[in-house]
């Protein structure tokens, strides 16, 4: 499952579709693949390398401009009032950080993905991939999906798609929909 939203480092792509482009309050309207809100965007994005990766992305490189984090936060919510969503469910940590203020825009309820052992009263799926080592499992609040509800996944980046796939199986667990997953960054091995 491909993120339909996404910015890259070297090759600036925001995949949305003509139609998807949306007036906001910064003025700019152009959300598309090497456009001006991409290239601002990925211009604040740092990589290095840790941890055995050559390129480690940085989300921190926006957080600390925030009228970069402002125009992240407005792709996003140009295109899922468009859309329409119930919820938006954000995986642990940095899904954290981007999805609650996306929320908070559309007036819609968020719902924190965490790893087993982090939250009481949760549901637990499989066990899956992480993207760099290991395995882990997924949480979900108890209740937080009702059957039929359209959820958006959002994080700072897909690389292999392993905590992705734990998320859309997760709430369809629950009897949710996943409308997409979104994430500001896709690694492409």
């Amino acid at each position: 499952r491909a993120c339909r939203l996404r910015l890259q480092r070297n090759k600036y792509v925001i995949k949305m579709s003509k139609t998807d482009t949306k007036e906001t309050k910064t003025g700019i309207n152009d959300y598309s693949q090497n456009g001006p809100v991409a290239k601002k965007i990925a211009s604040v994005v740092p990589y290095f390398p840790f941890k055995g990766i050559d390129k480690f992305y940085d989300i921190g490189g926006f957080l600390k401009h925030p009228e970069i984090f402002q125009l992240v936060i407005d792709v996003f919510v140009a295109r899922y009032k468009a859309i329409g969503v119930d919820s938006i469910a954000g995986f642990d940590a940095r899904g954290f950080v981007i999805g609650p203020p996306i929320a908070l825009a559309l007036k819609k309820p968020f719902i924190m993905l965490r790893k087993k052992g982090k939250m009481p009263n949760a549901i637990s799926g499989t066990e899956y991939g992480k993207e760099y080592a290991g395995k882990d499992v997924l949480t979900i609040p108890r209740g937080s999906v009702k059957k039929g509800d359209r959820v958006l996944l959002i994080d700072d980046l897909v690389a292999t798609g392993g905590t992705l796939s734990a998320g859309i199986e997760l709430v369809k667990l629950l009897g949710g929909v996943v409308v997409e997953c979104a994430c500001v960054r896709e690694c492409i091995r």
